[in-house]
């Protein structure tokens, strides 16, 4: 089953080498775990709805954590 992170962050200023989250990550602010895609959609729109996140200070996002099964994968477990 794969679950869901919504992530808050701040929106950091673009230096020349651009932005690379895994060298250097944007700071979060909140992070909010859901056990399905719609439950993450409905958590990131609440984090839209903010005001520094419509101002572009913040930004969402969502994140899949875990493993998805394959299609036929159950039927080789069982």
């Amino acid at each position: 089953m794969t679950r869901f992170l919504v992530v808050l962050t701040d929106v950091r200023p673009c230096e020349g080498g651009g932005r690379n989250e895994r060298i250097a990550p944007e700071r979060r602010r909140q992070v909010v775990g859901a056990s399905s895609r719609e439950a993450a959609e409905r958590i990131a729109g609440a984090f839209m709805a903010l005001g520094m996140v419509r101002a572009g200070r913040q930004r969402v996002k969502v994140i899949a954590i875990g493993r998805r099964r394959a299609f036929g994968e159950r039927d080789l477990a069982s």
